[in-house]
C-alpha cells in the first residue's frame, strides 16, 4: 500500500512556498522553466489554486494557508462583481474550487451566496433554441453558437448544487439536458469521445464533432475523455440514471485500455505514441479521481470494480515514482510532463495547476475520504 499520507505533506511542503512565492497572482503553467507562470483573474483555471488551498488547509489544519486559501477566495467575489472573464462555460472550475469550497469547508454564508450568484452566471450560457450550454463566445456567435466541449460536464455540479440549496429545479433541470447531450453525442460507439460538437443554434440539429485540442477532429484528447471519465460520474452522483454509471464506466475502461506501460497517458490517445510525444499527467490524475468516484457508486459485487481500483493504484503509483516534485523546493508544481495544448504549442511539457490539483483531489480521496468541492459532502 502506497503512503498516501507522506505524499500529502510532500506536497503541502511545495504548496507553503508557493503561498510566499504566488503571492496574489495565480498560477497556470509553466514555460519550461520549472516555474509558474501567474495570471490575474483572467482565465478558466483561477479556482484550482484556491482549490489546493482549501484541500491543503482541511488536510493540515495550518492557519497560515487557511489564511491564504480565504484571501484568495475573497478576491472571486471582486471578479464576480466586476464581471471579469466571465462570459465562458468553466464558471464552475472557478467557483465551485473557490466559493463553493468555503462553503464546505466554513460554512461561509457569504462564500454560499456567491457559489449561488456564479450558477446564475453559468445560466447565462443556456441556450433555449438547441438546449444546451453554449462553451463559447456571444449568443449567435458564427463559429461557436451551437457548440458544447466535454469540459463542461465538471461545470454542470455547480448548477445540480444550485438547485439543492434554492429548491429551484431550473438549475439541475439545463444540467441534466445538457448532460444527456454529451453522453448521446460527444461519446462516440467504441466509448472514446469528441473533445467539442456542433449543432444548428435554431433547431438544436446535430451537426459534427470536432476539437480544439486534439490531435484531429476524429482523434480521442485524453484530457478530454478523462473529463467524461469523472463528469459522468458526478453526473449520475446528481440524477441516478444509471445511463451516466455506464457511459463513465466505459469511458473508463477506453481511458485504461489505451494507457502505455508506465500507466500515464499521452496527450492524445491517437497520437503517435513514441519517444519525444508528450504526456499529460494531468489527463491521468483526473480520470484517477473519476475511477474513485466511479468506485463509490459501483456495488461490492460489480465485475469491474477490482479492474478500476487496480487501475488507480498503478496509475498513483507512476504518477508518485515517476512525475511528482516531491517537494522539491525549486520546482512550483506537483506533476512533471502535463500538456496544455500540444496542437497549440502552449506549454505541451510543463507543470498543469489543474494536474496538481486533482492529484492532490485524488491524495485526499484515497487518505480520507475527502473528495474536493463538486458537491455538499456526505450527499448520496
Amino acid at each position: 500500500m502506497m503512503n498516501w499520507e507522506q505524499t500529502i505533506e510532500q506536497t503541502l511542503t511545495t504548496t507553503r512556498l508557493n503561498v510566499k512565492r504566488f503571492g496574489e497572482g495565480y498560477p497556470i503553467v509553466s514555460m519550461g522553466d520549472g516555474k509558474y507562470h501567474l495570471t490575474g483573474h483572467t482565465n478558466w483555471t483561477e479556482g484550482f489554486w484556491s482549490g489546493i488551498l482549501w484541500l491543503s488547509y482541511e488536510y493540515s489544519q495550518d492557519p497560515e494557508i487557511h489564511a491564504a486559501a480565504i484571501q484568495a477566495t475573497d478576491s472571486f467575489s471582486g471578479r464576480m462583481l466586476d464581471g471579469q472573464a466571465l462570459d465562458h462555460h468553466d464558471i464552475g472550475f472557478l467557483y465551485s474550487l473557490s466559493a463553493k469550497a468555503r462553503w464546505i469547508a466554513d460554512k461561509d454564508e457569504a462564500s454560499r451566496l456567491l457559489a449561488l450568484q456564479a450558477a446564475d452566471q453559468l445560466m447565462k450560457r443556456w441556450r433555449p433554441g438547441p438546449q444546451l450550454l453554449q462553451a463559447w463566445g456571444p449568443e449567435g456567435d458564427e463559429d461557436n453558437g451551437g457548440r458544447i466541449i466535454i469540459d463542461c460536464l465538471m461545470n454542470l455540479p455547480l448548477l445540480c448544487w444550485a438547485s439543492e440549496q434554492t429548491g429551484d429545479p431550473v438549475y439541475a433541470r439545463a444540467a441534466r439536458i445538457h448532460a444527456e447531450t454529451s453522453r448521446r453525442f460527444l461519446v462516440r460507439g467504441d466509448d472514446s469521445s469528441y473533445h467539442t460538437f456542433y449543432f444548428d443554434q435554431q433547431t438544436g440539429d446535430a451537426l459534427r464533432g470536432g476539437t480544439a485540442q486534439g490531435y484531429q477532429d476524429g482523434s480521442t484528447w485524453t484530457r478530454g475523455q478523462a473529463w467524461g471519465v469523472y463528469g459522468f460520474a458526478l453526473a449520475y452522483r446528481s440524477f441516478q440514471d444509471p445511463h451516466y454509471l455506464e457511459t463513465s464506466k466505459r469511458m473508463a475502461r477506453y481511458f485504461v485500455e489505451h494507457l502505455p506501460a508506465d500507466h500515464v497517458a499521452y496527450w492524445d490517445f491517437d497520437a503517435p505514441q513514441q519517444e519525444g510525444t508528450p504526456r499529460d499527467s494531468s489527463a491521468s490524475a483526473i480520470t484517477v479521481c473519476g475511477l474513485l468516484e466511479l468506485l463509490e457508486h459501483l456495488p461490492e459485487n460489480d465485475p469491474d470494480r477490482d479492474y478500476f481500483r487496480d487501475a488507480v493504484n498503478k496509475s498513483m503509483d507512476s504518477l508518485i515514482n515517476h512525475y511528482f516534485t516531491a517537494g522539491h523546493p525549486l520546482e512550483e508544481g506537483f506533476l512533471r510532463h502535463g500538456s496544455y495544448s500540444v496542437r497549440g504549442n502552449a506549454s505541451p511539457d510543463d507543470f498543469m495547476i489543474w494536474g496538481d490539483y486533482f492529484f492532490l483531489e485524488a491524495l485526499l480521496r484515497l487518505a480520507r475520504g475527502v473528495p474536493g468541492y463538486w458537491y455538499e459532502r456526505g450527499d448520496s
